[in-house]
């Protein structure tokens, strides 16, 4: 039987808990706060970076490793005779894919998926791959698989403090403000590998959050009810509560609701405020 190890970009916002309940590891992404060159989740937390913006008003950057930043994180688990599966943000967001891509085919041995989607969308499919592991598949099964599988991941999130979204230059000034004036949240969802604005929600904080939660989750029979996320940049427990609440109204056949924290990438882009449901459809 194949050794097999999978990994996935700090992206995937999977705490380390999860991480070792699945044996699963993550590669941290470069983060620059100001001119501090920090690793996400290792030296800089996301309330550094609204700590930053706050000061001074300025966003902080995320960047992809480079072809040897690949080589090197992978070479000791190759070098021990490992078969390595890593995931990766969305490539119609950021480069990694592309870089791994070309790190993979001068080392060999590593199976780069480009997700389609990102944050703990990433880690749905981190736990699906772990779970064909231990069911015994191979690395080349297991990536043939997820391939199809990744196509039935919802990924998308309900946004509170547009800023960040215009000023990562996500959105157009002029929408963020009518946003702002018209008090909208955008619901922001990956559709073919892209960040598309879906629908606005009006109205108090809430009550946004309880329509979104209720348009996911509401008559649907299609979902697979093994893991369901709940995923929040920093946001007023109350809100958190009505999410998983409204899972389970809705779901209640779910197995498991895993409430976790984005880490610096995505609140980067995202700011405070920022809360998604993801799961996989059957």
């Amino acid at each position: 039987m194949e050794k097999i190890k999978i990994f996935g970009d700090s992206t995937c916002d999977l705490p380390r808990e999860i991480l070792d309940r699945f044996d699963l590891e993550v590669m941290p992404l470069p983060v620059m706060i100001g001119d501090r060159q920090c690793l996400d989740g290792v030296d800089a937390a996301p309330e550094d970076i609204y700590k930053y913006y706050e000061t001074t008003g300025k966003m902080s950057k995320t960047s992809a490793p480079n072809v040897n930043d690949y080589k090197e994180f992978w070479k000791p688990w190759v070098d021990q005779g490992y078969e390595i599966i890593h995931f990766h943000i969305s490539g119609d967001i950021s480069g990694t894919y592309n870089f791994a891509c070309m790190a993979a085919r001068e080392l060999g041995h590593v199976y780069p998926i480009d997700s389609r989607v990102l944050s703990t969308g990433i880690g749905l499919l981190m736990l699906e791959a772990a779970d064909l592991r231990d069911e015994g598949k191979s690395a080349r099964e297991i990536v043939d698989i997820i391939n199809e599988r990744k196509e039935k991941c919802q990924t998308s999130f309900l946004v509170d403090v547009i800023e960040y979204l215009w000023k990562g230059g996500r959105c157009s000034s002029i929408a963020a403000l009518g946003a702002n004036v018209l008090k909208l949240k955008p619901r922001i969802d990956l559709v073919d590998g892209r960040m598309i604005s879906t629908k606005k929600y009006r109205g108090k904080t809430e009550k946004c959050f309880a329509a979104y939660a209720d348009d996911l989750m509401a008559g649907r029979e299609d979902i697979k009810l093994d893991r369901i996320f709940v995923t929040h940049s920093g946001i007023d427990q109350k809100i958190i509560d009505l999410a998983v609440s409204k899972v389970k109204e809705h779901q209640p056949g779910v197995k498991e609701i895993f409430v976790t924290k984005a880490g610096c990438t995505i609140s980067c882009h995202c700011g405070p405020g920022t809360l998604g449901i993801l799961f996989l459809y059957k």
